[in-house]
């Protein structure tokens, strides 16, 4: 197990576990609660493999009024609760409490409307990001976002995490392409924010929502926003004969004015697993491969491809192809999506870290992490969003070798702190769950991390939602809330007081 520890289980609550189980059968009859040990095994963990937790319960719900009446009850007993979706986050969000119930989604699986007039479409949290796009292509749409994990996650998860992809750059991450959402508060209390429409009067609460990593409130179904399929898409693939230089292209081309419809980094060790796995072309004698795509009229792809040579030319490029036909363009993909599955097989184990920095802070970074390689003594593997500055460093390590995994989190955390320091920030789509949460005093003051917890507190008073995630020390509602005196002085006198 890691080193990133959960709040102590409260052994009066486990103590009630029978009668727990009991009421919440009574909500969700039939094979919706499971209770056995060994059926609960597969929910233990999420994609951070690292952390293992067995729920004190599991309950799957399939209607928002069971999902109402399982946190109604909770919130009325004081049990935790813990919201999970398909499973796939890489930073333990999904992590269950020893304490707490685990509230898997997943039985919420349906597309229910599909509105081209307003290009959009409403679906259940547990229909899956690619399952958007399925639904809607035969008739030349797609769903923008499209993590990795695209053929799996949910889209749920998706707004737990605020997730993007490869194609993020140009059409944002899933709060840019999100119209609406339904949620139950903590309370049960079911509420409607957005809708088809394109902007919401008062606060913006669907931002504040999305990326919210299930500490707010539990989504029930979801309204997205849906685009009609250019008219061409070409991908280059370019390699370099080192990883700077392949960063000043992305800078450069950044700068040029250009917007590619998604622009992706790869080093030798990820560039040599996945071209072993996928077989999709890639050279093997690059330090650093580029993937650049363009979308949009022909001819206007077709002069920005141009000038794309002309700019990668510029910083020493060794070799460019171009796609020629959509099936050579999706082979070029298929090798970075299939990425992280191509490094397990060259290591028994591996971390995958999530940090965003400047784009020009690139090359920097990435003679950091050689540096800061050679001090843990371990291998990284980099695979990452070139075009946002989200990188994926891919840590390797033998979790059977003592020390190994103390040795990766350890340089994890010393590549997130140098994200910080070059003015980035410790996630850009992974979210902090665990993996994060004891970093967040590097990039927060005190102050800022109690402002948040504030907004935690109103929607979520006794704080049962999501337990011991993204803040590493957790304050009481009525503590967070008090006026402080300083001096005998209140602060701001002169604004009135009710």
């Amino acid at each position: 197990m890691g080193s990133i520890a959960m709040p102590k289980p409260d052994d009066a609550v486990i103590a009630r576990r029978q009668e727990i189980v009991k009421a919440l059968r009574a909500i969700v009859p039939g094979e919706g609660v499971i209770d056995a040990e060994e059926e609960m095994r597969v929910y233990e963990t999420d994609a951070l493999t690292a952390y293992r937790q067995l729920p004190l319960v599991v309950v799957l719900p399939d209607t928002v009024e069971q999902v109402a009446a399982v946190l109604r009850y909770c919130h009325e007993n004081e049990v935790k609760v813990v919201p999970r979706g398909a499973g796939t986050s890489l930073s333990g969000g999904a992590l269950p409490a020893a304490d707490g119930v685990l509230l898997s989604m997943m039985k919420f699986n349906r597309v229910l409307e599909i509105d081209y007039p307003n290009r959009a479409v409403v679906v259940q949290p547990g229909v899956t990001n690619l399952g958007i796009t399925r639904a809607v292509e035969g008739d030349g749409f797609y769903y923008a976002p499209d993590p990795s994990s695209q053929i799996a996650c949910s889209i749920g998860g998706n707004i737990a995490e605020n997730s993007g992809g490869v194609h993020s750059l140009k059409y944002g991450l899933t709060t840019n392409n999100v119209l609406g959402l339904e949620m139950v508060l903590m309370t049960g209390e079911v509420i409607r924010i957005g809708g088809k429409h394109l902007d919401s009067e008062g606060y913006d609460f669907l931002a504040l929502m999305t990326g919210s990593e299930g500490l707010l409130g539990v989504v029930t179904e979801v309204t997205v926003r849906i685009l009609q399929k250019p008219e061409t898409a070409r991908a280059a693939l370019i390699g370099f004969p080192s990883s700077e230089e392949c960063g000043q292209c992305v800078a450069d081309i950044i700068g040029a004015g250009i917007i590619p419809g998604g622009m992706e980094m790869m080093d030798k060790p990820a560039i040599h697993a996945a071209e072993d796995f996928v077989h999709a072309g890639y050279p093997r004698d690059v330090e650093a491969l580029l993937i650049v795509e363009l979308d949009g009229p022909e001819a206007e792809v077709d002069f920005l491809l141009s000038r794309i040579e002309e700019i990668a030319r510029a910083n020493k490029a060794s070799t460019i192809r171009v796609s020629h036909s959509e099936e050579e363009r999706m082979t070029y993909w298929a090798g970075r999506k299939a990425a992280f599955p191509a490094v397990g097989r060259i290591s028994p184990d591996y971390l995958c870290m999530d940090g965003t920095i400047p784009r020009k802070a690139l090359p920097r970074v990435l003679a950091g992490m050689r540096e800061l390689g050679q001090k843990h003594g371990l291998r990284v593997a980099n695979v990452f969003h070139a075009g946002d500055g989200n990188l994926h460093p891919l840590i390797l390590y033998d979790a059977n070798n003592p020390g190994e995994l103390a040795a990766a989190e350890a340089f994890g955390a010393d590549i997130l702190l140098l994200c910080v320091e070059v003015g980035g920030v410790l996630t850009g789509e992974h979210g902090v769950g665990i993996e994060k949460r004891d970093l967040m005093g590097a990039m927060f003051t005190e102050d800022d991390l109690k402002q948040q917890q504030r907004v935690k507190c109103a929607f979520d008073e006794k704080q049962l939602l999501n337990p011991g995630k993204v803040f590493p020390v957790l304050h009481r509602c009525a503590e967070l809330g008090r006026m402080h005196v300083s001096k005998g002085k209140l602060p701001f006198p002169d604004i009135p007081r009710f």
